[in-house]
């Protein structure tokens, strides 16, 4: 095997070095974009691709048992004339990493000969094709769809070093996702207007994955169905967890399951409303129960700035709003049991007190109760507040399955379809993230974990490459240069020596 590209990277990085040094400028007479006698011509035999970093998402998709997984464990043709199930599941995600947004985008990739050599493929399945096959699946399909794709993670999870998952956070919410189509089977109108679905997402919060997507109308409430899906979630990572912590909002408090789960030794925080009996027993409290509550900051990754001007809150003052402005925060704790429970919990309440005004006239005081219930006795009050609030960057996770890899776009025609279009296209997000824990530089694969999807696609998979079919090889012959290449190289050759 050629060992030149070392220095190949090695060079292109000290050209680009040279070029990007900090110097004084003199004037320039000039505007520094000065191509103007550009020429185009189509290349005879050299072929290329834009994506240069496909090539390795198939061999990992091969190294840890994924083709054969889909393959074994998804059922729904019964003839494969001329492709399998996991031609079609991995068509749909490979769109999505090699910078595709819909469904109609899988056009550009079957009719791109480079890519169809890059991936070694006759010909893929066209779009109407594609979406033909998610009208095949049932409940039970799609089920067996997640189930491949968690066998091959925890495959992924077992080659990770040891501590790897001291304790596995799992965060669960739902989310509505709207669509304009009038005729899609399933759809309905949620609490706030909004017409389409209500998708229930469980993920991992350690490494971003998604370990359970599921679809259900808009009306459907956050918690509808969910135990049945977070228990999935804690018999896949126990096996690889020192404990386990869920986390969600008010509307996953499942009283019912905390005793069960404390006997499990699963760790939980939840919201819980505030209802008058528990606004009662907060207002009861002494004052000597109280403390203040001091938010942990972020260490900052720059020199600290001075603040800029609040402009909202200059603008909201200049034009009399009513606004609410928090002075101060307090936290105590008390035992609480539920009446579904036979043994009481740890709840832990927050309370704000908010000065209500208008313009720059005080109105009048008002003090609002937050309450988080937990079997967790092991942290101080504020560390559970943090703990709880720090569930909300599922958000993160869920506006990437949304704007990153456009998993909710629902583009086919019932609820059970765009359930499994939306696991398909999701699978992208977690690719990402196993490529991430595949690296051999683990801190630069912490990176790739924590990174958004389309900075993923642009840094490791949106490079140009010649494509060369030799022999029996093909060859992606890299024609760029960024800062991540010598780490994908070495997670490339890394995937090569892989076997489990």
């Amino acid at each position: 095997m050629s060992r030149t590209y070392p220095k190949i990277l090695r060079n292109r990085k000290n050209r680009i070095a040279r070029r990007l040094k900090a110097r004084f400028w003199p004037e320039q007479p000039t505007p520094m974009f000065t191509a103007s006698n550009i020429h185009y011509e189509m290349a005879d035999k050299a072929q290329a691709v834009v994506c240069g970093g496909m090539g390795a998402i198939p061999l990992m998709c091969q190294r840890i048992g994924l083709v054969d997984d889909l393959n074994e464990k998804v059922n729904v043709l019964k003839r494969h004339l001329p492709y399998h199930e996991s031609d079609h599941v991995l068509n749909l995600s490979y769109n999505i990493m090699a910078g595709g947004v819909r469904l109609e985008d899988i056009e550009l990739r079957r009719n791109d000969e480079n890519y169809l050599n890059g991936l070694g493929a006759q010909r893929i399945p066209d779009p109407t094709t594609a979406g033909d096959f998610t009208r095949r699946f049932a409940p039970e399909d799609t089920l067996a769809l997640m189930e491949a794709i968690n066998a091959s993670r925890q495959r992924v999870w077992n080659l990770q070093p040891e501590g790897f998952l001291n304790e596995a956070v799992i965060d669960v919410d739902g989310t509505l996702a709207g669509t304009l189509g009038q005729c899609k089977e399933g759809m309905d109108i949620s609490y706030n207007g909004v017409w389409g679905y209500h998708p229930l997402i469980v993920s991992l919060a350690n490494t971003k994955e998604v370990l359970y997507l599921v679809n259900r109308p808009a009306n459907a409430p956050s918690h509808e169905g969910a135990v049945e899906w977070m228990e999935r979630a804690i018999t896949l990572v126990r096996p690889h967890a020192g404990s386990i912590f869920i986390r969600g909002d008010t509307d996953f408090s499942f009283t019912g399951k905390f005793d069960p789960w404390e006997d499990a030794a699963v760790k939980f925080v939840f919201g819980m409303d505030a209802h008058p009996t528990l606004v009662k027993l907060a207002g009861g409290l002494p004052e000597s129960s109280w403390r203040g509550l001091e938010r942990v900051e972020r260490p900052l990754q720059t020199e600290p700035r001075a603040r800029p001007e609040n402009v909202k809150e200059r603008i909201v003052q200049e034009r009399e709003f009513v606004n609410q402005r928090l002075e101060s925060e307090q936290v105590a704790d008390l035992e609480y049991k539920p009446g579904k429970c036979a043994r009481p919990y740890r709840l832990v309440i927050v309370r704000k007190n908010i000065s209500v005004e208008k313009g720059e006239d005080y109105l009048f005081p008002e003090i609002r109760y937050f309450f988080y219930i937990t079997n967790r006795r092991d942290l101080a009050s504020p560390a559970v507040v943090q703990q709880a609030q720090e569930r909300c960057d599922q958000e993160n996770v869920i506006a990437q399955l949304k704007g990153g890899v456009n998993a909710m776009r629902m583009p086919v025609d019932n609820l059970q379809s765009n359930w499994a279009y939306m696991v398909m296209t999701a699978l992208a997000w977690n690719l990402k993230a196993w490529f991430g824990l595949l690296m051999p530089e683990k801190n630069r694969g912490a990176e790739v974990v924590k990174m958004e999807f389309r900075s993923f696609v642009q840094r490791l998979i949106l490079f140009p490459a010649q494509i060369i079919r030799t022999g029996r090889k093909v060859i992606y012959r890299i024609m760029s240069y960024n800062g991540w290449l010598p780490d994908f190289f070495a997670t490339w050759e890394s995937l090569r020596e892989l076997r489990v």
